[in-house]
């Protein structure tokens, strides 16, 4: 708070870790009037600098894209260096954290030594560390919230999907399912003869009952402003090999060789959904719960955007599978044109960057920037 008062807020950046939702947090600042800065690293920078690299007239107006400004580095960690802080702070930059953002730099330096105002739930995104104490599972059971059961490997004895880090893609899963113990050591060994998974994820992993059904990622978002909570939008993924798995016929999947036959769950791009209109109610119960635990045990509690990652099951019960205490990463799919709840809540195309950065401009004209920044 005490470099948030030496800003200048007529000349406020919105700047963030060029990767994961940087775009559409980039988009949503230039449309609610804020000039941006992407934080950028050596090798995966085109598309900040060269091909979404914003054009303005003379007296400032955007003719097109949204990144106005680029701090070049070797590695995204150092955006952690003094010199770099300063050069943010002196052009008054807040800072929007992404899942980039703590994956690269790590959560204690987030939290210790980036002496930069965030927009957001600074302390909340420790939850997001599965297996810290109080995690995200912590949350939702103190919430009463659902969740697949934890299942331990001699008990397997149904679907089970079992959570751990990929040994080589760092930033990536090595998920994978079994149905009985002995297809859950068998997966392990092959998996970790391939390198896909280690020792250490194996020891670390989480076991849980897999819920038959579809997914649905959550974009909410809570304005400490009004206290009301939103949903902005809904997303799905495309997860590879997963999805090419999913296209094959079953005889051809049978074909697989041991290389091919178990699918890796990265990440890869995202799609658009609405739920039902009888399912939104259950929808807002489970937002309502986590915004009031966030707020019980990681005080101030939730700010701005956050995203709830369900499965939905035969009998329309909603399972959260993961929490995302800060923008989703899925939410590049609102970008510019909106999301259907975003829209007709908001009556113009309302993104989760758009919103985010529309509550820097309502707690800028209230005087009320201590609300959202932390």
């Amino acid at each position: 708070m005490e470099l948030l008062d030496g800003y200048d807020m007529a000349d406020l950046r919105v700047g963030m870790i060029a990767s994961h939702s940087a775009l559409d947090v980039a988009d949503g600042a230039v449309e609610e009037g804020f000039r941006t800065l992407a934080v950028c690293q050596e090798g995966r920078d085109k598309p900040y600098v060269k091909y979404f690299r914003s054009c303005r007239t003379n007296d400032g107006r955007i003719v097109s894209g949204m990144i106005d400004e680029v701090m070049m580095l070797k590695k995204f960690k150092d955006v952690l260096g003094p010199d770099n802080q300063e050069a943010l702070r002196k052009k008054n930059v807040l800072f929007v954290p992404n899942r980039s953002f703590t994956s690269y730099c790590g959560i204690d330096a987030v939290e210790d030594e980036f002496a930069v105002p965030l927009v957001g739930s600074r302390n909340l995104l420790r939850s997001e560390e599965r297996g810290d104490k109080k995690d995200y599972y912590w949350i939702l059971e103190k919430a009463g919230l659902p969740f697949p059961e934890q299942i331990e490997p001699e008990e397997i004895d149904q679907l089970v999907m079992v959570k751990l880090p990929h040994a080589v893609k760092t930033l990536e899963r090595g998920f994978f399912t079994a149905s009985c113990s002995e297809e859950y050591y068998q997966k392990a060994e092959t998996l970790l003869r391939q390198g896909v998974i280690d020792q250490d994820g194996i020891d670390l992993a989480r076991i849980e009952r897999y819920i038959v059904g579809p997914v649905f990622n959550l974009d909410f978002f809570y304005s400490p402003l009004t206290e009301m909570i939103e949903l902005i939008g809904i997303d799905w993924r495309f997860e590879t090999s997963l999805d090419g798995h999913v296209r094959l016929p079953a005889p051809q999947q049978l074909t697989l060789n041991e290389s091919q036959i178990n699918p890796e769950y990265t990440v890869c791009g995202h799609n658009s959904a609405t739920l039902r209109e009888s399912l939104l109610e259950k929808a807002f119960e489970l937002a309502e719960k986590y915004v009031a635990a966030s707020k019980e045990y990681y005080a101030p509690g939730i700010i701005g955007p956050f995203c709830l990652q369900t499965c939905v099951d035969k009998d329309l019960n909603f399972f959260i599978y993961d929490v995302a205490p800060r923008i989703g990463g899925g939410t590049n799919v609102h970008m510019a044109v909106g999301h259907p709840y975003g829209n007709a809540l908001w009556r113009t195309n309302m993104s989760t960057g758009r919103r985010l950065t529309r509550e820097i401009r309502f707690a800028l004209e209230q005087d009320k920037l201590e609300k959202i920044i932390t």
